[in-house]
């Protein structure tokens, strides 16, 4: 994969055409690589509104915690996602073992759960944490996030390290992104296609815009499942709030 952000190695049509044959390479671009420039630090970027510490520990995201009878997983493009932090306090870009890992994101309608204004107050689906492996590793189950006003496609991540008390030695928020390029398939699919063209993309984005924050390197087909990887770089010892 390739530092941070590069241009995405096909286009729209070739995007749709690697798509069609199923399982092939969508777009290897915008992860962070350990051993890259200095071992970047990931920005802090706002945790935002719908930011909830719920002890929601599992794999996959795509349910509510105590789903509603006959209800199943929220629609939507699976991405199985894994997550990798690394110190970016010293050369070696080291993996970060132990770390409790957040993600929550939208809906394909754009929407959070547990926000009243929007119908899903008392949900938790695409909300939860892992606790990184011997690798340094998180992985998770969840789907392709959508859009909402002013706003491109992302998910919120939040890495914390705690002391043997359960006090907070290391935190910091950020955003993961995508390529336009496979935004722009992925909402040409229903649920999200309903909602029409996006108003947001990359380049306009007021979070992204100005900072080099991660970008999920993705691979995969819609029909059964994309897998996206992401790399972290964290400040260990700060705590980093926005």
């Amino acid at each position: 994969m390739g530092g941070w952000p590069l241009r995405s190695r096909v286009d729209r049509r070739q995007a749709l055409a690697l798509l069609a044959r199923g399982g092939a390479l969508l777009v290897a671009a915008c992860g962070t690589t350990p051993g890259g420039p200095a071992c970047a630090l990931a920005p802090i970027l706002t945790a935002g509104p719908y930011w909830r510490d719920a002890p929601l520990h599992r794999l996959d995201l795509r349910w509510d915690s105590q789903p509603l009878a006959g209800a199943g997983p929220v629609p939507g493009v699976p991405l199985v996602l894994t997550l990798r932090p690394f110190t970016s306090t010293d050369a070696w870009c080291r993996p970060i073992r132990g770390a409790r890992v957040d993600l929550w994101h939208c809906d394909a309608r754009g929407a959070y759960s547990g926000v009243q204004d929007r119908g899903t107050g008392g949900r938790d689906f695409l909300r939860g944490y892992q606790v990184t492996d011997d690798a340094g590793e998180v992985r998770f189950v969840t789907v392709y996030p959508g859009w909402y006003p002013g706003r491109t496609a992302h998910i919120h991540a939040k890495v914390r390290l705690f002391d043997p008390f359960g006090e907070v030695t290391t935190e910091m928020s950020t955003q993961l992104f995508f390529d336009d390029t496979v935004t722009d398939v992925v909402l040409e699919k229903e649920p999200y296609a309903g909602r029409g063209p996006r108003d947001t993309r990359n380049v306009d984005d007021r979070i992204l815009r100005g900072h080099s924050a991660p970008f999920i390197s993705v691979a995969g087909d819609l029909e059964s499942a994309l897998e996206g990887r992401v790399e972290i770089g964290v400040r260990v010892g700060e705590i980093q709030r926005d």
